[in-house]
């Protein structure tokens, strides 16, 4: 009689949008051939009742499932949880976020990176076109919201041209260097050991000698944000410059995304880069998000399940100081692609001072 296939249990707890775009059936599929069976976890019911798991795959926020994981732990030390909430917890933060960046090492003759000046405001009074250079900072910056914990309103970013947007400026804030960089953003996906970079629109430059005819401040968010209106614009796209654009080595994006793996413990997350216009070749490390829209990424459903394979199997060596309990149930209930409740809350801000950071698309 042929041997049975060892199967593992890899549970999920996921907000409805990011559940409705992950768990496609092709990933289920394709992970139940490897043996990995994707089980929804129940909201309804307490976490530490269900299982057992080989591991928990999460994003979630809030202090009930905060707790309910932590216990979790505690009473499953052998299972594996993707990521730690400590560590996600750091990317909340937009100064936090990318301090992490500054202390990396990275061994490239050629290029180079770095992040974008920036400082943080707690306090409106405070902020001035004097304050602003006494920061380094000139005109135009961007206003961002310092917590960055994926809701709507920590999307909601502001480009200042002049000390006129200052007045509409509500801390906390970030207030970071605006840098041109030819209307492409670079995302690169992190999983595991797996490196992918997509090119994507981003909004335009801004040249000097044009900031006295625009208006005070221009409303924004994410690029792959903007409405229909805007996307269908011919001058948007005429300004866009994306085929011409050159991706980063490969090599250089896979060191950086060594050190951000190592330096943040964690294993989903991608990061966003923009080309300096003033040196062609320096990069700057703008935005680091956790467990992004993969779903986007091409051929996720392969990468994901080798993924899962590997952690399981532990043939990443990154996950040699977690242990790796076994789940001994045979029978595994696959929950439909069903959503549950979570709106990704605000998790508290640590008053970290000045620092160097940050996010998405610039104007």
């Amino acid at each position: 009689m042929a041997e049975r296939m060892r199967r593992f249990g890899v549970g999920y707890a996921l907000a409805p949008k990011k559940q409705a775009s992950f768990i496609q059936v092709s990933l289920v599929n394709l992970a139940k051939e490897r043996g990995i069976d994707l089980v929804k976890i129940d909201m309804d019911k307490p976490l530490i009742e269900q299982g057992p798991f080989d591991c928990v795959l999460h994003k979630l926020y809030g202090d009930d499932w905060k707790r309910q994981l932590k216990e979790y732990a505690l009473k499953y030390p052998r299972v594996l949880i993707i990521d730690s909430l400590e560590a996600i917890e750091r990317l909340h933060n937009r100064i936090s976020m990318l301090q992490v960046a500054t202390e990396l090492e990275i061994k490239c003759e050629t290029t180079s990176f770095g992040i974008p000046k920036q400082t943080v405001v707690y306090d409106a009074k405070i902020v001035s076109a004097s304050y602003l250079e006494s920061e380094g900072l000139k005109f135009p910056v961007i206003a961002k919201p310092l917590v960055a914990d994926g809701s709507a309103k920590s999307h909601k970013m502001l480009l200042v041209f002049n000390k006129d947007g200052l007045s509409k400026l509500k801390p906390p804030i970030v207030l970071q260097e605006f840098v041109n960089h030819g209307a492409v953003i670079f995302k690169v996906y992190v999983v595991g050991d797996y490196v992918k970079c997509v090119k994507r629109k981003s909004l335009p430059d801004v040249m000097e000698e044009n900031l006295g005819k625009l208006e005070s401040y221009l409303s924004f968010s994410q690029v792959s944000n903007l409405n229909t209106c805007e996307k269908n614009d011919d001058k948007y796209y005429k300004l866009m410059n994306l085929d011409d654009a050159e991706l980063p080595p490969l090599s250089f994006l896979k060191e950086i995304a060594r050190g951000l793996r190592r330096a943040t413990k964690l294993y989903l997350f991608n990061f966003d880069l923009i080309r300096d216009n003033r040196v062609g070749n320096k990069y700057l490390v703008i935005d680091i998000n956790y467990f992004p829209g993969y779903a986007k990424m091409p051929n996720y459903e392969s990468v994901m399940t080798d993924f899962f394979w590997d952690v399981l199997n532990k043939n990443d060596k990154g996950f040699e100081n977690l242990q790796k309990g076994s789940c001994e149930k045979e029978v595994r209930l696959l929950v439909g692609n069903k959503g549950y409740g979570e709106d990704e809350g605000t998790l508290p801000v640590s008053p970290l001072k000045r620092e160097e950071k940050e996010n998405t698309i610039q104007v």
